[in-house]
Order: C-alpha cells, then sequence, then structure tokens
C-alpha cells in the first residue's frame, strides 16, 4: 500500500515537473507579432548575421559564391529538460537566372521548428545560415514544409577558404553561431516553412516563396534591398 502511494507521489512530482517544464519551454520560444516593422527588423537582423558570419570566417565567402539561395535564420531559440523544442524566423533569397548567377531576389520569409527528445537542459539561441547548392535543395525548401535531411541532404558546410569542387555532393550547408549553452543543439529534424503571412504583410499581396524569389513577383522592401545588395557585395567582392 505505501508503495502505491509513493509511486503515485511520484507520478504526480514528474507529471507537475514535466508541465512546468513544457510552459517554460512554450514561453521560452519566439511568438510572431502580425507587424510589417517587426518582418523588417528580422531582414535586417539576417544581413547583420550574414556579415558578421563571413566577417568572422565561419561562413566561407568561396562557398557562399557557388550557392543557388541562402536561408538566414537569427536568434532560433531552443529551450528543454528532457524534451526539446526550437523556433525561429528568417529570410530566403535565391540567385536569379537558370544557373543561379544573376542578381539575389528580394526576400521570401520562413519560419523554422522542431521538437527532439534525449538527455537535456539548458537553452540557447543561435544563429544560422544555410546555403543551398542544388536544383534538389531550391526544390525542396519550396515544396512546403521541408523537414532539414529528410528532403534533401544536409551536411555541415566548411569555413575558411574552399575552392571550388570541393564542397562535396550536400545539397544543402549548414552554419550555425551558438548563444549560450546547450547540448546537441543542430538543425537536424527541424521543419522549415515559408510565412506566408509574412510575405503578404511585406508585400501587400499574397504571393508564394516561389514567385517571390524565383519569378521576381515582388519588389523588396527597404531592407530586404539592403539584404540583397549585401549579398551581391559579398559574392562579387575581392576575396
Amino acid at each position: 500500500m505505501q508503495t502505491n502511494r509513493a509511486d503515485k507521489s511520484l507520478l504526480r512530482v514528474a507529471g507537475t515537473a514535466f508541465l512546468t517544464f513544457a510552459a517554460l519551454l512554450f514561453l521560452a520560444l519566439p511568438t510572431w507579432s502580425d507587424d510589417k516593422a517587426k518582418d523588417e527588423e528580422t531582414l535586417r537582423n539576417s544581413a547583420t548575421v550574414l556579415q558578421a558570419m563571413l566577417d568572422s570566417k565561419t561562413v566561407s565567402q568561396d562557398v557562399l559564391m557557388q550557392s543557388d539561395c541562402i536561408i538566414i535564420l537569427p536568434s532560433v531559440k531552443k529551450a528543454g529538460f528532457f524534451l526539446g523544442g526550437s523556433g525561429g524566423r528568417g529570410a530566403m533569397s535565391c540567385r536569379g537566372g537558370k544557373d543561379f548567377k544573376g542578381k539575389w531576389s528580394a526576400p521570401a520569409m520562413d519560419t523554422i521548428g522542431g521538437a527532439s527528445f534525449g538527455l537535456q537542459f539548458g537553452g540557447s539561441s543561435t544563429d544560422f545560415v544555410i546555403l543551398v547548392m542544388s536544383q534538389k535543395g531550391v526544390d525542396a525548401v519550396l515544396q512546403g514544409t521541408t523537414k532539414f535531411g529528410r528532403d534533401a541532404t544536409v551536411a555541415a558546410g566548411p569555413t575558411g577558404a574552399t575552392s571550388a569542387g570541393t564542397v562535396g555532393g550536400s545539397d544543402m550547408l549548414t552554419y550555425g553561431r551558438a548563444k549560450g549553452m546547450f547540448a546537441g543543439m543542430s538543425l537536424g529534424g527541424a521543419e522549415l516553412d515559408a510565412d506566408d503571412e509574412a510575405n503578404h504583410r511585406l508585400y501587400g499581396k499574397t504571393c508564394t516563396a516561389k514567385e517571390i524569389v524565383l519569378e521576381n513577383a515582388v519588389k523588396p522592401t527597404p531592407a530586404g534591398q539592403d539584404l540583397a545588395s549585401l549579398l551581391y557585395n559579398l559574392v562579387n567582392r575581392p576575396k
């Protein structure tokens, strides 16, 4: 009888702890405001993150020059206590032309989210840059919900000077810059989605991510133009 009471007490404590940490996790993850100013701020933050990661050689300029598209996700939040979750938003831009050698497009907004299980405790905020290196990768990120590692191959991107042809065969290369401490922070199992509501707020009309980044359906906003210009200058500046 005493054993049953002890078991029930432990279950109640465990249940309370789980709900508490689940609530903390929910509060730790970002919520998106229906605010165009916040969307523009995300675009500016994306440009800041990319510039910083290139200046620090976290992202290879050589590899950026070979990429077809780029996805920048500033401050992706992750928190957990045995059960983990992640959330963030950012911008995607692609180069024009059939061979992806033209001008960078206006940015399309994306969101990222995911969950992971295992022994983990803590929280983190990580900036991610994802370079899309193949047509398969481009198709994957524009098809709708994209799960990293399932719809296209993903690998950690090389840093520093990298010659053409040495990147490897991955469809996407990921770079991360962590702030805070977290065991096992990665994009494994995370899902990327187009943020259609943010795109509508930014451009004043309904348009898909494909229409934005491949079909030039919209003109970039001021922050979007700044990001496109930065990308152009980074790709075309002398190394």
